[in-house]
């Protein structure tokens, strides 16, 4: 098995590992691990994906590229050829498409060898994962609980080592969330830094691309390929994706560093065991010798917008949805119904107001981060829960009114377009992971990363595998 993906793509690079045997071994873990989780959908026949491997094994080194032979699943709403990309949702089980999209077709150029998709919720939506067309992904450190979502089957392949990296998409924490669920590392970059497939563009724009790994360091080599300018993307922005190799050189201490500690994110509903971890976080920034200080931007409307952009982008999928399939909502969950309606009933009104509202807090957060490096807070305001439950309803006693308030510690964070990552920081006493919010400069992606990887190697929590892993 390989100890990180680095390594691995260096020896399939070099000819010093082949395509096949990882693919064949790959393809063992799968048979013996997926079944247990669900993490894995749609995957070729291991004799396909076999001679895609031995394919790639032809390919003369010189023409290698970054992520040559590495066998690879998209996540479930990312359109890659030769796949269904069905969103979680029954009547698209059978949509398959001819061509990659933006992302999917830079991972293929370089060099990624494609077994399917990972599981998501319905639509996205919700940080929970499951749908009605491949059921519930389970959590490899309590199957009786949810990995969180929307990347949860990405993230579960990373922590039982099936896949050595993963895509995954963040509107509300999908990125963020099912990272600190399983233990495993989530990036959501800034806006524009990796090119946007589909929705708004410009205006309301809040899902983002980005990558998924066991460590900060494989992140950055995944977020390397990912990012970069793209001439169809109106907010992008123009530095190469090799910029990111940087951060796998991490800083010695962090003395300088000025970090601002927000438990709470101005009083939102905190489990113990959550707090617990991310103040161990802060103090552990801080031996390293970051300054830290519990502060945090005004970010008391955040979710005002978020709710309102969020419906937006849904009511594009609904106008669809009504004209290609007038009885979808027959197939859809409630939430996801609810959600689209919300959308297509918001005046114009409603949608200008929330930009307004999300400039002044980009303003807000721009002169707060002039004197600050990096946010710290939770990444989750819970820990993973039972799998049976659709959506957190209550934290600490206080009622969450939709299926999206327990989410807000991310949702708000989204609002301001800076980039967010979620680090593992340690586990609770029943054993589940628990993931650091680290929040960077507007455009400070590679900084970020930096600090991540300077926390990772300090805590090691990557380390701790889940019991199913020992195959």
């Amino acid at each position: 098995m390989w100890n990180n993906a680095l390594e691995l793509c260096r020896d399939l690079q070099r000819g010093s590992v082949s395509a096949l045997d990882v693919m064949q071994e790959t393809y063992r873990r799968i048979e013996a691990i997926n079944p247990q989780v669900n993490a894995l959908v749609n995957l070729l026949p291991p004799e396909q994906a076999f001679e895609l491997a031995r394919q790639a094994d032809a390919l003369p080194i010189a023409q290698r590229g970054p992520l040559h032979g590495l066998p690879m699943a998209t996540k479930d709403a990312v359109q890659t050829a030769g796949f269904p990309t069905t969103w979680g949702f029954v009547p698209y089980a059978d949509d398959y498409a001819d061509t990659d999209d933006a992302q999917a077709a830079r991972l293929r150029r370089a060099g990624a060898v494609f077994i399917g998709h990972t599981n998501m919720p319905e639509f996205g939506l919700g940080s929970h994962t499951f749908n009605s067309l491949f059921g519930a992904t389970l959590n490899p450190y309590d199957t009786s609980k949810t990995p969180g979502g929307s990347s949860g089957g990405a993230a579960v392949a990373l922590a039982t080592q099936m896949l050595p990296l993963a895509d995954g998409s963040d509107m509300g924490g999908s990125l963020r969330n099912p990272a600190s669920f399983c233990n495993v590392v989530g990036l959501r970059p800034s806006v524009g830094r990796v090119p946007n497939g589909r929705g708004f563009s410009w205006l309301a724009r809040m899902s983002i691309t980005g990558p998924m790994a066991k460590t900060v360091a494989d992140t950055a080599l995944l977020f390397s390929v990912q990012a970069g300018p793209h001439a169809h993307d109106p907010l992008t922005l123009p530095e190469p994706g090799h910029t990111f190799l940087d951060a796998l050189v991490a800083p010695e201490d962090l003395r300088g560093w000025r970090i601002a500690y927000s438990p709470n994110l101005h009083g939102l509903p905190i489990t113990p065991e959550v707090a617990a971890v991310v103040a161990s976080a802060a103090d552990t920034l801080a031996d390293l010798g970051a300054d830290i200080e519990a502060t945090e931007p005004d970010l008391s409307r955040a979710m005002d917008v978020f709710q309102t952009q969020r419906a937006a982008n849904l009511a594009t999928l609904g106008n669809s949805l009504d004209a290609a399939l007038p009885d979808w909502k027959q197939h859809a969950k409630e939430t996801a119904v609810w959600n689209i309606e919300k959308g297509q009933a918001l005046s114009s009104a409603e949608l200008i107001e929330s930009e307004l509202v999300r400039s002044q807090i980009y303003a807000h957060v721009v002169d707060f981060f002039s004197e600050f490096d990096a946010l710290i807070l939770p990444a989750a305001q819970v820990a993973p829960f039972d799998t049976n439950t659709d959506w957190i309803r209550e934290i600490n006693g206080e009622p969450m009114q939709t299926y999206i308030d327990w989410m807000t510690v991310c949702c708000a964070i989204t609002v301001t377009g800076l980039p967010a990552i979620s680090v593992p920081a340690g586990f609770t006493p029943q054993g589940l992971p628990i993931g650091l919010q680290i929040v960077g400069k507007p455009r400070g992606d590679l900084s970020l990363l930096k600090l991540a990887h300077a926390f990772e190697i300090a805590t090691a929590h990557y380390t701790r595998n889940p019991a199913i892993c020992a195959i």
